[in-house]
């Protein structure tokens, strides 16, 4: 092998971030694992809402595009190189990774809520690059193995799985409850899919687009609706006239307001989407007098292995949201497709 032909195989294909609405497949010296860390190749790699905030704004919040970036954290794939034999982990294992490093020291660490780590790295946030790219390596603390039979996709499509997981258990549903559930883009249909496992007597979804309210349907939804108003008439004469439970999962600004006004007198309102903007208000009066348990759901707790026995026993099926698959030199049509809701599009996978 010649010098040009060992500097080709040392470098791989990746999705380049750079800027708000720029990002295209170029290519990037491969990883080297460094000790406790193993090297995988990414078998699938989905789209996630908040990879669409870098892509119309360029940043999520105070974390902001500074320079190139591989995006990415939901995502799965094999070991190789032999990185996870100290692990008993042959090549070839499929494995799902959670993208989150907590730093395992802090005070919230020490709690036990991981996932609210100030000092976390976050694959596929700036400035760690994700998995959007031929190969990754990560700390082995981080990778769950799946069951023989799954796919890539389903391990991937764990990490969204798990936030509406985590959003379920924060709900804390009792048997019986009615759910309504603002947006039924992935996160919303996966809530959707777990409180029908979880107790609730009826889930009802409100959702603007008409292609998805079918979808909602589909997957079993006892009823859709276009907005809050036509849901709120439709209960109006039910003994509680709203929810007793409303789980949000939009990007509107507008969606907590909505959610809140969704809800019955003393109920809860989980809170799991990313506002466009950073920003969203609520009508204080309403909350109030309504005495709303209200609270917002960030990533995820310790729910992997869970989701993942939750996939295998066939109580929920991931890939049921997946409209789209692609290979990874088509990423810039990925996201334009999820950013202009084109071809009836809910979540796309991307195989490197």
């Amino acid at each position: 092998m010649n010098t040009e032909e060992m500097g080709q195989a040392a470098r791989m294909p990746a999705a380049i971030m750079k800027g708000a609405g720029h990002i295209e497949l170029g290519h990037l010296p491969k990883p080297v694992p460094a000790p406790g860390e193993l090297l995988i190749r990414v078998q699938a790699c989905s789209v996630c809402g908040s990879d669409l905030h870098y892509w119309h704004e360029g940043r999520i919040g105070t974390v902001a595009l500074a320079g190139d970036f591989t995006p990415g954290h939901e995502f799965a794939g094999e070991v190789t190189g032999g990185t996870g034999a100290p692990y008993g982990l042959p090549d070839g294992t499929l494995v799902a990774v959670d993208p989150a490093q907590p730093c395992g020291d802090c005070f919230w660490c020490h709690e036990g809520n991981h996932h609210l780590c100030p000092n976390m790295t976050f694959v596929g946030a700036p400035p760690h690059a994700g998995g959007m790219a031929e190969y990754i390596s990560v700390p082995a603390s981080t990778v769950h193995c799946v069951p023989a039979g799954f796919t890539p996709a389903q391990a991937a499509l764990l990490e969204p799985l798990g936030v509406a997981l985590h959003a379920l258990d924060l709900a804390r549903l009792r048997p019986g409850t009615n759910v309504a559930v603002l947006g039924a883009g992935p996160i919303g249909l996966y809530v959707l899919m777990l409180a029908q496992i979880s107790g609730a007597l009826q889930v009802s979804v409100i959702e603007p687009l008409a292609y998805r309210r079918e979808v909602a349907l589909k997957l079993g939804a006892a009823a859709v609706y276009s907005d809050t108003g036509a849901y709120l008439a439709a209960v109006q004469d039910t003994p509680t006239r709203g929810a007793d439970v409303v789980i949000e999962a939009t990007t509107s600004p507008d969606g907590p307001r909505h959610a809140t006004r969704a809800a019955r007198i003393g109920g809860k309102v989980i809170l799991i989407g990313i506002p466009a903007g950073d920003e969203f208000s609520l009508t204080a009066s309403e909350v109030r007098r309504k005495g709303l348990t209200i609270k917002l759901s960030r990533r995820m707790g310790n729910v992997y292995p869970r989701a993942i026995q939750l996939v295998a026993r066939g109580l929920v099926d991931v890939e049921a949201i997946v409209t789209h698959t692609l290979p990874l030199a088509q990423v810039r049509q990925a996201f334009e497709l999820l950013a202009e809701y084109r071809e009836n599009v809910i979540k796309v996978v991307l195989e490197p």
